[in-house]
């Protein structure tokens, strides 16, 4: 790569980093972002994904119900009266982590679900056609990442999917699967509505954690605190593909996570 074009990446990477942060954030514990009668619905108007963690190893609340994002054909959650886990992935651009994560899941027969942005196909599509290759799921996380919850015409929300799905197309002969996840986890139920006329099931998480400074990674140990006493039955996952932590630790996450007695589902059994 040229020095300009890898310049131009890291601002890119820089950039879609920021605009991550709010999707990240509901790692923590957002106790305020579910009412205290659990009686959690979906949001008319705009809103950031949220998870209220209260008992070690049960899931997670969240700001909707599992039951309310089921009419629209969106989750958070998988089968939770059995030990698996789905594990996903947001990929805004490749930082040199994504092959080493697909050794690893090789490594354990695990399926995943890649979400992509139009960056990340255009800048390493034979690492996307590896995904599909290898059996993994590839998500539609739309083409510029913008905040879909201001898009109110179903044309422009589609548009961004379509653009996407097309990019994918030309780039590995496959067709793009239908699970969307919004970017920086901002929703509405107009957003649910338009998503689910396309075709698409939504996909929110029940675990991340702060993983996507590029140049501020957790510790091995941070990692760890919060992605193993978090875990539960069902438990769909976010990691960032860009995190060079998640790739270290994978490999012994997946083992601690096996000798727990998980194992890994594809979100196609959702």
């Amino acid at each position: 790569m040229s020095k300009s074009n890898h310049k131009a990446v890291l601002t890119f990477s820089a950039l879609l980093a920021l605009t991550l942060i709010a999707a990240v954030l509901v790692s923590l514990d957002v106790q305020e972002a579910v009412p205290v009668s659990g009686e959690a619905v979906i949001p008319a108007s705009a809103a950031n994904w949220g998870l209220s963690f209260q008992t070690e190893g049960a899931a997670p609340s969240g700001n909707a119900s599992a039951a309310d994002l089921a009419k629209y054909d969106a989750y958070y959650l998988g089968d939770t009266s059995k030990k698996v886990i789905y594990l996903t992935f947001d990929c805004g651009y490749e930082n040199g982590c994504t092959e080493q994560i697909l050794d690893v899941l090789k490594k354990h027969n695990a399926p995943g679900a890649f979400f992509v942005v139009g960056h990340m196909i255009e800048s390493a599509p034979e690492i996307v056609k590896r995904m599909a290759e290898e059996g993994h799921v590839v998500g539609n996380h739309t083409y510029h990442h913008p905040d879909m919850s201001s898009i109110s015409e179903q044309e422009a929300f589609q548009k961004e999917l379509d653009s996407l799905a097309e990019l994918y197309q030309e780039a590995t002969g496959k067709e793009l699967s239908h699970f969307y996840r919004p970017p920086q986890g901002k929703y509405s139920e107009e957003n649910l509505k338009q998503a689910q006329a396309l075709g698409y099931k939504t996909v929110f998480w029940s675990l991340a954690y702060v993983d996507w400074y590029a140049d501020d990674q957790p510790t091995r140990e941070e990692a760890f605190s919060k992605l193993l006493p978090r875990i539960h039955d069902g438990a769909i996952v976010l990691l960032h593909s860009t995190s060079r932590t998640n790739a270290d630790i994978l490999d012994e996450l997946l083992t601690k996570w096996e000798e727990m007695g998980y194992s890994f589902a594809s979100l196609e059994t959702l």
